[in-house]
């Protein structure tokens, strides 16, 4: 790597939709520390705890987030998310100008915006992640407006990269393989998982459940899961995905109940458990794949992105997928007789996309 990376400053944002754009920043992060880069984490809320939890004194900064609120049914989410436009570019607007500020005021030499579309200047390299090119929406129209908003943005950075593998063995398909790409070039570097496969780990928990998503449907989703682990033989794990939450909650013999976990503790609870139940995000199921587990993944109501996956990797018989309103415990069944083929994915080219980056803006 060259030594001309060393010392760097590099702003990371990832986006406040749930966890997962926090999480998967983990990898990020953990790949540019160990290239000599000092991080700054712009962020709040959940996802600055959980990133603060994970790097104990890293320098953070605080980011508001687009706070984006879900509907409970899923034929309004697509309205809900269109009556919440004009606060969302507000929000692309106020952190653009909040940037500038923040260049100068901490120094900044690099920005990794993870889906933040604000965080773009002239006056330094800025970098846009993300694993949707293509993003999906109930309507063709909307979907078409959507998609030159999207890169339009997109086109502010000098370079975009994509946590997915190029070519037709792929994770997230059409999402990041669109038929038309950005302006500017996109690297793929390969999915970013917090998880290595570990050999010969005792099983300890027969399902682990993992509770994730802007609310409301975060809670509904989880009070389904509450209502139906009784009737599971087995013990089981549910992971709430509430870092900085203290809330006690009661819970069988069989059933564990934890607001969250450091990355080493999950990937002991992930690696010992038999089955993974949880969301179809992007995150979780680059950790899925990435320790080759059984899954049954419940895409968020309306939330195209989730839904597409859930049928794609199906289809490829990667993971097994029904909606949150179906019979849980009848799909659970289903899905533990379901024949699974695990793909065989290279390893992530992030340090060689990194080093690539580096000789292309400071002439290494």
């Amino acid at each position: 790597m060259p030594q001309l990376f060393i010392h760097k400053k590099v702003l990371v944002a990832p986006l406040d939709w749930g966890l997962g754009h926090a999480t998967r920043c983990i990898s990020l992060i953990k790949c540019l520390q160990q290239i000599g880069c000092n991080i700054i984490v712009a962020s709040h809320g959940e996802q600055l705890i959980l990133l603060q939890q994970e790097f104990p004194g890293i320098n953070t900064v605080p980011l508001k987030g687009y706070n984006v609120y879900y509907s409970k049914l899923k034929r309004w989410l697509s309205l809900k998310i269109l009556l919440q436009s004009m606060k969302i570019l507000l929000s692309i607007y106020r952190e653009h100008r909040w940037l500038q500020r923040i260049i100068k005021d901490y120094g900044i030499d690099i920005i990794i915006s993870d889906n933040r579309y604000g965080l773009y200047t002239k006056e330094i390299p800025c970098i846009f992640m993300t694993h949707q090119l293509h993003i999906k929406a109930s309507y063709l129209w909307l979907e078409n407006l959507i998609q030159k908003i999207n890169y339009t943005y997109i086109n502010h950075y000098n370079e975009c990269w994509v946590p997915d593998f190029k070519g037709d063995l792929n994770i997230a398909g059409l999402l990041s393989h669109p038929s038309k790409m950005p302006a500017i070039p996109v690297k793929y570097i390969g999915p970013l998982s917090r998880f290595t496969q570990q050999k010969n780990v005792e099983k300890k928990y027969d399902y682990l459940f993992i509770v994730s998503g802007p609310e409301p449907q975060r809670t509904i989703f989880e009070k389904k899961i509450l209502k139906i682990a009784p009737q599971l033989n087995g013990i089981i794990m549910i992971l709430r995905g509430r870092p900085g939450k203290q809330d006690i909650f009661k819970s069988s013999i069989n059933c564990t109940i934890v607001n969250h976990l450091t990355t080493s503790e999950f990937q002991q609870v992930f690696s010992s458990s038999e089955f993974i139940i949880g969301r179809s995000g992007y995150t979780t199921v680059m950790e899925i794949l990435s320790l080759q587990k059984r899954s049954m993944l419940i895409p968020t109501p309306g939330q195209t992105e989730q839904e597409y996956l859930g049928r794609h990797l199906m289809q490829q018989q990667w993971c097994y997928s029904c909606e949150q309103d179906a019979d849980l415990l009848s799909h659970i069944k289903k899905a533990k007789e379901f024949q699974f083929i695990f793909p065989s994915l290279n390893e992530s080219s992030l340090p060689a996309v990194i080093e690539d980056f580096v000789n292309v803006f400071w002439h290494c």
